[in-house]
């Protein structure tokens, strides 16, 4: 069996569900995750946040206007009158629980369940097409199967039990149609894996029936080796290892969620990053194939600040950076980059929003300066100990430019720069030069 992700832009019309519908047809068992129709869920982001500021009238006018854009869907989408019945009463179910919200408390909780309505319309639409269209299909409820434990990690042993149970009691269908993104947490509660979280369900899906293959569909034909929006003449990269990706992912490649690469890789299912709008291109395939003494790609990690701590007379003390490091650990901020040298440790964030206060606490250990609008380049490859040049070709690449920071030798598949913004595009290209 098969899993098949698409994402909100391959159904983000009446006209690209069917489409999506016809690339699925093709006689095989396989489980397809479908997000949000592309907008929606921007648009309950809106909704969640004008109910939290009590601006009820404005949510609800927002309300209404999702509700005519999905009741014109159902329109184009569907012929026949039962089925189209059938839509428009979940749409007006789903419409009128939204509208439940308004004159109350929106918190967390009511945040997380107005979030949830997206995936769930974009997969009942597409049930409902196949249904029309004479195709054996069931609809599997994530809110069922998908749970995150008390770390808000994936609960796989319960997610295993619970979707092999739900695919036996639908043996007849050829095709099951579920939800990405979102979850429920160990309280019960409707939650989500956060942006980008479609990606993750469909690996986790993946490594929970042992699939024989994962495979990621954007509107983009596979990995690029460069971001196509700064640099010409970018290619699609056929190959990459399960770490490559896993650093590309993290450091910028928006076409694949940073967390998603894990399952697929302690499960060892491949996974495919292929195109709705050209379902004939070879896209990109990562799996636990190594290519010796390559660089693979290149990507770029924006809104990143860099913090450097200063402090001649404790940084060699004991337990020094252990409690800078418990400083980041206790405002749950991870940390991207690290140098040290004997008077200073330097070190890039990309979550702001306890800054202040990590700065605050910082102060009691040394002087602390931050320097916002930073860019973190990830260049992805094997740079296993026994390649050489590769470092000497990155600052030769760069060598004009102001490099703040470099982290290498961490890992053996990234070599990471940081530089001020206004560099971004030079930096891209000067590297895309060197090395493609």
């Amino acid at each position: 069996m098969k899993v098949l992700k698409f994402g909100g832009t391959s159904v983000g019309s009446a006209m690209r569900i069917k489409e999506v519908a016809k690339l699925i047809n093709d006689g095989e068992k396989k489980i397809v995750v479908l997000s949000a129709m592309s907008g929606t869920t921007n648009s309950l982001v809106e909704i969640s946040d004008l109910l939290k500021r009590k601006q009820d009238k404005q949510a609800a006018e927002k309300i209404d206007t999702l509700k005519q854009k999905y009741t014109a869907v159902v329109e184009e989408l569907l012929n026949t009158e039962a089925l189209k019945a059938k839509a428009h009463t979940l749409v007006e179910a789903t419409f009128d629980h939204l509208a439940s919200f308004t004159g109350q408390e929106c918190g967390l909780k009511e945040e997380n369940d107005i979030l949830a309505q997206g995936e769930l319309i974009s997969t009942n639409f597409m049930c409902y097409y196949l249904t029309e269209q004479g195709i054996k299909n069931a609809w599997l409820p994530a809110l069922d199967y998908m749970r995150t434990d008390e770390k808000a990690e994936p609960d796989m042993p319960f997610i295993t039990d619970n979707i092999i149970a739900h695919l036996a009691q639908h043996p007849e269908a050829d095709i099951y149609i579920t939800q990405g993104f979102i979850c429920k947490n160990i309280a019960g509660e409707i939650d989500n894996l956060q942006r980008g979280g479609s990606d993750y369900t469909a690996t986790i899906l993946g490594a929970a029936v042992e699939a024989e293959e994962i495979q990621i569909w954007t509107d983009i034909d596979g990995m690029h080796n460069n971001d196509p929006r700064f640099v010409e003449g970018t290619k699609p990269i056929a190959h990459l290892s399960y770490d490559e990706a896993a650093e590309l992912a993290y450091f910028g490649a928006k076409i694949l969620h940073p967390t998603c690469v894990r399952p697929a890789k302690k499960a060892q299912v491949p996974v495919k990053l292929l195109n709705t709008m050209e379902p004939k291109a070879e896209g990109t395939t990562i799996n636990g194939d190594v290519e010796k003494g390559r660089v693979a790609a290149i990507a770029a990690k924006d809104d990143i600040t860099a913090i450097k701590i200063k402090s001649g007379r404790m940084l060699l003390a004991h337990g020094f950076l252990h409690k800078v490091f418990g400083i980041f650990d206790d405002y749950h901020t991870p940390i991207d980059m690290i140098t040290t040298s004997e008077v200073g440790v330097s070190l890039t964030i990309d979550d702001h929003k306890n800054l202040d206060a990590i700065v605050s606490a910082l102060d009691l250990w040394g002087d602390v300066t931050v320097d916002k609008n930073q860019v973190i380049i990830c260049i992805a490859g094997d740079f296993t100990p026994e390649n050489i040049c590769f470092a000497n070709k990155v600052t030769e690449a760069l060598k004009h430019l102001p490099v703040r920071m470099i982290s290498y030798g961490g890992s053996n598949y990234n070599i990471s720069v940081l530089i001020d913004k206004e560099y971004k595009k030079e930096a891209l290209n000067l590297l895309s030069k060197m090395f493609f």
